[in-house]
């Protein structure tokens, strides 16, 4: 066992965070150990404390246990997501199912639930505040979810899935990530590269660089890469080689298939599910959701789903007319589609990614993003050189509020690489809260990270964003503005500790400032020359929004309509065949694949977090169209009075209040669905 000394544990550093620089990867196994046990002790020490049970001697003591749990945590799946290795996945694989152990063990701690319960039996005679019952509501039904009134039989099984799972759900993100990092195609001069830009030329250069193949240039399944390239190399044949293995990832056979493990996940998942009383776990899932039920979360997809097919049939003959016209003489098929309705938006619009994404360097759209933070929160992010970060890439900000309080640390990873996985994420390294501490402080402000994939350029040069990236810039953002601006009490209910159709209203909200005009005239500027995107450029790009809005909507309802399917009915044994099965009764046409077919399907099958949840994205997008209605009402994207109370009830809110609550209280009623449809240009 190591000792308290252990770097860790160290949170000294400057804006108080960890000394990264001084965490070796053999730190984190005894750091485990120490937390570990001594979570174990808190949590005895509160079950077994003899005096009555209280709110602040069960309730806030279960809120501050596990401080160093926490951040031995933090730290190790910031690593483990973003720079990782053999020994890093190595402990990956026990420590996850060993964290699940210790949790499931907490939730049926028999006397530590009857403290909870007792206090939950009787909250409205004790004089609880709303936010105090909010967290004494939260706490109590996380025990009952997680087995705490299962008889001591049904209490060992849910124990053994929920470890199992965990053990699942780290195999089949690995599972992805080799995948990912083992394929590469190398390109030469000449006509492998036909119809890519020369920002896209350079950032394939310097990766096939970084991998040791000088003077190639290499087209790799990091979203950065491959989606450009899928967009405008002209060469079919090499489209549909790239395509195909993006779409292959986790279902290449050998040991990085994944089919045998989603079969025992979907299995596990529902046995968990009926020794809870459920129906499914989709049942069990949405519970503690805006959407409540299955049905409601299919009524909105369905509707969605018949528009979007629609608008995908119109646009794919759209297509195959260009193919004819250009002498191509084949249908449309999945590594098409992209190439061909680029030039077709070419067409269209008279304008195309390429003509665009000099006026998105990513430094000027990480300024438009901080600058729409300050214009409607009043926050203000000082960059802090001085400071190492989690890795040489990530960079390090300080976070001020409107009269120059220090209100959180930001941290930003922009960059892809072989050791980090795909997609984009954040996540809090320490929550918000105000409780007071053992040491005598009051509180603790957040420290929130941002991380992406985009290309990384050659030294000295600027990396260059598509709309797309720019868009996955913001919204990560505004999840991270979700952690940074929380102002609750308790650390189980700050930032984006809401429910699962409700976390992404931030974020997605937080995306249409991209796009509003004054944002675009100041920020969108030509990385060489620093002028201003002409505003006929960006009348065009206003106009575009919609496009190609069937083939958008097609790809991410079939994924979210197949989650659904494999947390509904249905036998499973065969997950290629189910898939294929639950797309073929949806009428998915062929052209278009899901957003992430299931074998690489990371949101759902690597964790439980968006399992039956995937649905959430579009649902967030529901209140997030109308939230943004509500600015365009006022004739100001900037209204004072709306921002604050858009701070107030949504970004600074947590889940301190039930998710509908907050949103009525910030729109004055419920949203619907018009805004949302007419967004996407499926009205």
């Amino acid at each position: 066992m190591t000792s308290p000394a252990s770097p860790v544990f160290d949170w000294t550093g400057p804006l108080g965070l960890p000394r990264f620089t001084g965490i070796a990867d053999a730190d984190f196994a005894p750091a485990f150990e120490t937390a570990l046990a001594e979570h174990d002790a808190e949590i005895e020490a509160i079950a077994g404390n003899e005096e009555a049970p209280g709110f602040a001697n069960t309730v806030e003591a279960l809120e501050l246990a596990g401080d160093k749990l926490s951040k031995v945590s933090s730290l190790f799946w910031n690593r483990a997501g973003t720079d990782t290795n053999d020994a890093i996945q190595a402990l990956e694989r026990e420590i996850a199912p060993r964290m699940s152990r210790h949790y499931s063990k907490i939730a049926m701690n028999k006397a530590l639930f009857e403290r909870v319960d007792s206090l939950y039996q009787k909250r409205s005679e004790i004089g609880l505040t709303p936010e105090q019952d909010r967290v004494l509501e939260r706490i109590w039904k996380s025990f009952v979810k997680s087995g705490a009134a299962l008889d001591q039989t049904g209490q060992s099984r849910l124990a053994e899935v929920g470890e199992t799972l965990a053990g699942l759900g780290a195999q089949f993100g690995q599972n992805v990530l080799a995948d990912e990092k083992n394929y590469l195609l190398l390109l030469d001069e000449g006509s492998d590269l036909d119809g890519l830009s020369d920002d896209l030329r350079a950032a394939m250069a310097a990766v096939a660089e970084d991998l040791g193949h000088a003077g190639k240039y290499a087209v790799t399944l990091s979203r950065s890469i491959i989606e450009p390239f899928l967009s405008s190399s002209a060469r079919r044949d090499l489209r549909e080689t790239a395509f195909k293995a993006w779409a292959a990832r986790g279902a290449n056979g050998g040991d990085t298939d994944n089919a045998a493990l989603i079969s025992q996940i979907i299995a596990l998942r529902t046995e968990k599910a009926m020794l809870l009383g459920y129906d499914s776990y989709a049942a069990y899932k949405l519970d503690d959701t805006m959407a409540k039920t299955p049905e409601a979360v299919e009524a909105l997809l369905g509707d969605v789903w018949a528009r979007a097919v629609t608008h995908a049939d119109v646009d794919r003959a759209e297509l195959a007319k260009l193919i004819t016209e250009e002498g191509g003489n084949h249908d449309v098929a999945a590594w098409d589609w992209r190439y061909y309705a680029e030039k077709l938006k070419a067409r269209r619009f008279d304008f195309s990614e390429a003509e665009l994404k000099p006026y998105f360097p990513l430094s000027r759209i990480i300024e438009a993003c901080f600058d729409v933070a300050n214009r409607l929160f009043g926050v203000t992010m000082t960059e802090r050189k001085d400071i190492r970060g989690p890795h040489p890439d990530a960079r390090v900000f300080e976070v001020s509020d409107a009269n120059g309080k220090m209100i959180a640390t930001f941290i930003a990873d922009y960059f892809a690489r072989p050791s980090k996985r795909s997609g984009a994420w954040m996540s809090g390294m320490r929550s918000q809260h105000k409780l007071s501490m053992p040491d005598g402080s009051t509180g603790e402000i957040p420290i929130i990270t941002n991380v992406m994939n985009f290309a990384k350029p050659a030294a000295g040069q600027e990396a260059l964003l598509s709309l797309n990236d720019a868009r996955t810039l913001f919204h990560e953002f505004g999840h991270a503005l979700h952690g940074m601006l929380s102002d609750v009490t308790y650390p189980s209910l700050s930032g984006t500790s809401v429910s699962r159709d409700f976390v992404e209203l931030p974020s997605q909200l937080f995306e249409h400032w991209l796009t509003v005009p004054e944002i675009l005239e100041k920020h969108a500027r030509h990385y060489k020359t620093n002028e201003p995107i002409p505003r006929a450029l960006l009348d065009k790009v206003l106009a575009a929004q919609t496009f190609n809005a069937g083939f958008a909507a097609v790809e991410f309802t079939a994924s979210a309509l197949v989650d659904m399917a494999w947390h509904t009915a249905g036998d499973k044994t065969d997950p290629a065949t189910f898939e294929a099965e639950t797309l073929k009764k949806l009428g998915m046409p062929e052209a278009i694949v899901m957003r992430h077919a299931s074998p690489h399907f990371l949101h759902v099958f690597s964790g439980e977090g968006y399992s039956a949840g995937y649905y959430s994205y579009m649902w967030s997008e529901v209140l997030d169209a109308d939230a943004f209605a509500a600015f365009e009402e006022t004739g100001n994207p900037f209204d004072p009075e709306m921002a604050e109370k858009l701070r107030t009830h949504v970004y600074s809110a947590g889940g301190s209040r039930d998710p509908g609550e907050l949103y009525q209280a910030f729109r004055g009623r419920m949203p619907d669905a018009t805004a949302m449809l007419e967004k996407r240009g499926l009205a």
